[in-house]
């Protein structure tokens, strides 16, 4: 099974795909879930922006001592 093959599901199994986390997890839950998403997401973007920040002062103190 290639990964490429995973990316192409039509309609109907998105739908279902729904149907079946609503049934898991219930109206209620879902939001929750996805506040908790949104912020993990956020935070690895934010530990990225830091990690570039760092590199460049890192090159900027090399490139001075030099």
């Amino acid at each position: 099974m290639h990964t490429s093959n995973l990316l192409f599901i039509g309609t109907q199994e998105i739908i279902v795909i729904v149907i079946l986390v609503l049934l898991l997890f219930g109206g209620k839950k879902i939001p929750e879930l996805m506040r908790g998403l949104g912020r993990g997401v956020r935070e690895f973007k934010e530990g990225q922006r830091e990690d570039t920040s760092n590199r460049s002062n890192e090159q900027n103190n090399t490139n001075n001592n030099q």
